[in-house]
């Protein structure tokens, strides 16, 4: 009980046991937790030390850097380490141990080592990356096919970042014409929450990971401290799980970082990435000319060799056609030369037999006309007394009915012309080929003609006669007429 002290005699005592056990600056390696900068300028900073197993917290430390040191140490530590000093970072610090009674102890940073941070930092790299590869999803979004032509386009970036501005106005005004058609999903492209805005942002496409063909990552250009976010874990991983090809565009030129590795297709700027998509399409476009050109190549070749068989066929069918019809000439004639023998010998025949029988019927006539005259004679003085009188009268009616017959006869000439001139003039409107001169064509379909519209079908093929000559189509589409009302 004699040796009772004060709290500030407690603490004052061991500000002078750390004053003499720490007389001189130390180096401290440690994790900034939290940092803050005040109005002032002065910085003040959470350390930790963390189990690297478990991550628990093992240590833990208040650390102030003031305004005059931080305006120094902050400049020289970014632009060697190519980072900005953030919470999360592991820093070796040379500081002062100090314990005032008032606030308690705390560490007065002096100094601060950017190539530990360095080695630190490519050691977590190097770790996110072995990780990534050890679980096998390194190469997941390299495997991806892409689209043969990406016109739908899914951007992530700042919609102020000129790079979204550079990348827009070289993928829509292209020297080709070609269209794209891209939506902007916002989001931060540097700082702490960077990589979870990218991540939201990437979850928000998912919604509609049917519609878009990529996924383009880019931002404008800048240092090299405002890269860090691209290098986290988790945006890698979920880049490596999307199901789009992710492009991207960060906008350096120096060293990859880990989301360029794991994506598709690594571009150096925004401008790059629309050149990209648009090589992308015309050498789409020129695929397609040269399949084209070859189907052109092939049709002619087939043509050819067909147009040759054709040619080899002709050549060879032409002879055993030519000797084909020398033997039935050869047939024929003798088939002549038989006929007229035999209708020689018949007609030689005939004229013996017929020379008889005009003998005896001249013999036998010429005493039937002796008979027949004297009868005739005697009929004759009769018959010439009797019938003047009606041959006169006989004569007089044939004369009439001769007049009445030829003027039948001749109404019914003309009757039987027209009705002749007309049946030609009927033949000559019928006649087809008449037809097709008044710009008429005739359409057959397996060789028969054509006469309603649905005696087709699409990809039927069809001949049509014209007045000169025939061609071969294919049916397109085909239309119905609406029926017409007769008048």
């Amino acid at each position: 009980m004699e040796n009772k002290l004060r709290l500030s005699e407690l603490n004052n005592r061991i500000k002078g046991v750390l004053q003499d056990a720490f007389p001189a600056t130390v180096w401290v390696i440690a994790e900034i937790s939290e940092m803050k900068v005040n109005r002032s300028g002065h910085c003040y900073l959470v350390l930790v030390e963390k189990d690297e197993d478990s991550d628990e917290i093992l240590a833990q430390a208040r650390g102030t850097i003031w305004s005059y040191t931080f305006r120094m140490l902050r400049p020289f530590f970014e632009t060697t380490a190519g980072r900005p000093l953030s919470e999360g970072m592991k820093v070796l610090v040379n500081a002062s141990v100090e314990f005032h009674p008032l606030y308690g102890f705390s560490l007065n940073i002096r100094d601060i080592d950017p190539t530990y941070t360095l080695g630190d930092m490519a050691r977590k790299r190097l770790e996110i990356i072995n990780r990534l590869k050890e679980e096998g999803i390194f190469e997941m979004n390299k495997d991806l096919e892409l689209p043969m032509v990406p016109q739908k386009v899914a951007v992530i970036s700042s919609s102020t970042a000129a790079g979204y501005q550079d990348f827009q106005n070289q993928l829509n005004n292209n020297a080709y014409g070609y269209r794209f058609y891209t939506h902007l999903f916002p989001a931060l492209m540097q700082g702490n929450q960077a990589s979870e805005s990218i991540i939201a942002a990437l979850e928000h496409i998912y919604l509609y990971e049917d519609f878009f063909d990529v996924v383009v990552i880019i931002r404008g250009g800048g240092s090299q401290l405002d890269l860090s976010c691209f290098d986290d874990y988790e945006l890698a991983f979920h880049i490596t799980q999307f199901p789009l090809p992710v492009l991207t565009g960060i906008g350096h030129e120096k060293d990859d970082t880990i989301s360029d590795m794991v994506a598709h297709t690594r571009m150096k700027t925004p401008t790059a990435v629309a050149e990209f998509l648009v090589a992308g399409v015309m050498q789409f476009e020129v695929h397609l000319d040269e399949l084209q050109q070859e189907f052109v190549n092939s049709v002619e070749d087939i043509l050819a060799e067909s147009r040759q068989r054709l040619d080899n066929a002709v050549k060879t069918l032409k002879p055993v056609v030519q000797q084909l019809l020398f033997n039935r000439q050869k047939k024929l004639s003798r088939y002549v030369w038989q006929m007229e023998s035999s209708v020689s010998e018949i007609l030689r025949s005939n004229e013996y037999r017929l020379s008889r029988k005009k003998d005896e019927i001249k013999e036998l006539s010429g005493r039937l006309i002796h008979d027949k005259r004297y009868r005739l004679d005697e009929y004759h003085h009769f018959i010439s007394r009797a019938s003047a009188h009606q041959l006169e009268e006989g004569k007089l009616r044939m004369n009439a009915l001769l007049e009445k017959l030829k003027r039948q006869s001749k109404s019914r000439f003309f009757a039987e012309r027209n009705h002749l001139l007309l049946a030609e003039k009927r033949r000559e409107l019928l006649d087809p080929l008449n037809i097709l001169k008044r710009g008429y064509s005739i359409t057959y379909h397996s060789g028969k003609a054509l006469k309603e519209i649905a005696q087709l079908q699409e990809g039927d093929e069809v001949r049509t006669m014209l007045v000169d000559g025939t061609f071969t189509s294919r049916v397109i589409e085909k239309t119905k007429e609406s029926k017409r009302n007769k008048s």
